[in-house]
């Protein structure tokens, strides 16, 4: 007869499925650092090379032309943040008006045919957002706005587009945000005579700011990581001159990366041209760590449990 211990022990076939099934979910959690890792390795060897190897004066020169031996890193930040803080010019509104409206708002049945429709922004690739802004919003929208003096590849309408492709983040992680909060804090606002508008900015919203930050943060690491929409309207395939005009060319640090390395296997040019890919790889990678960590700690300073 078994003791209690024994009982409470459980069968022994099932115990050891489940050392397996932990063993298995293990296993793909140390998958996943070891690719980090891998990552990390493959991308600092090659990175010290060009740092150690490049003078110091091409890392601010007129513009960033690697083929030619100039490596101006202002170049790239100031059209990533340029790019990146138009994209959120565009989102941030647009998706916070969207979540707002769906939460608070919107029927259930409204609902469940607007949010699929929302969502399906996230499944256009971005390389069809890329040609939109190239041929729609540059010669329909900003030539009509600007005329001449916006040039046929400009960084306000990449812009535009990665912003345009970042609405449904902030749109659904808001979203689900919002409707994490409990209904009660609604019901005592309606109770104490405030309006909807009242309650959905001045109760819910801060109630759920923690949610709300965090997807504006992911919505910007997204726009900081965009590539094709960048590459393909923003133009400067060649390189570009340093210069905070989004009405002109530029690159970001991805949209360099692919003009660099497109076209060969081995990128020709100045004899580091090669090994800056890797730096500007590892760069970015610090960045979008950067960003995701000041996410992770704000939202748990803030975060309210109910």
């Amino acid at each position: 007869m078994q003791t209690i211990e024994e009982q409470l022990r459980g069968v022994p076939a099932r115990i050891r499925r489940e050392r397996w099934i932990r063993r298995i979910f293990f296993g793909a959690a140390a998958t996943s650092v070891v690719i980090s890792v891998a990552i990390v390795a493959s991308l600092v060897g090659e990175a010290w090379t060009f740092i150690s190897n490049v003078d110091l004066p091409s890392l601010r020169s007129i513009g960033w032309f690697p083929r030619r031996g100039l490596y101006d890193i202002s170049t790239l930040f100031a059209g990533t943040i340029l790019v990146a803080g138009i994209a959120m010019l565009v989102a941030a509104p647009l998706g916070l008006g969207s979540a707002l409206y769906l939460s608070e708002y919107a029927s259930s049945r409204t609902r469940r045919l607007l949010k699929p429709v929302i969502e399906v922004l996230a499944g256009i690739p971005s390389v069809v957002l890329g040609f939109f802004a190239l041929t729609f919003i540059t010669p329909t929208v900003l030539k009509s706005v600007f005329g001449d003096a916006v040039g046929g590849f400009n960084m306000l309408a990449a812009g535009i587009g990665v912003g345009i492709l970042t609405i449904p983040l902030v749109a659904s992680v808001t979203e689900d945000a919002l409707r994490a909060v409990p209904r009660v804090l609604r019901e005592a606002s309606y109770g104490l005579g405030a309006s909807r508008m009242t309650t959905s900015v001045r109760v819910v919203v801060p109630a759920a700011v923690s949610g709300v930050v965090a997807s504006l943060i992911l919505a910007f690491s997204r726009a900081v990581g965009e590539t094709m929409v960048v590459a393909i309207a923003a133009g400067a395939t060649g390189g570009s001159l340093f210069s905070w005009d989004p009405l002109t060319n530029g690159q970001t640090m991805t949209a360099a990366m692919a003009a660099l390395a497109i076209g060969s296997d081995r990128v020709r040019g100045d004899d580091y041209a090669f090994q800056s890919l890797f730096f500007l790889g590892l760069l970015l990678f610090g960045v979008t760590l950067i960003l995701n960590v000041i996410s992770e700690r704000f939202v748990r300073r803030v975060r309210q449990k109910y």
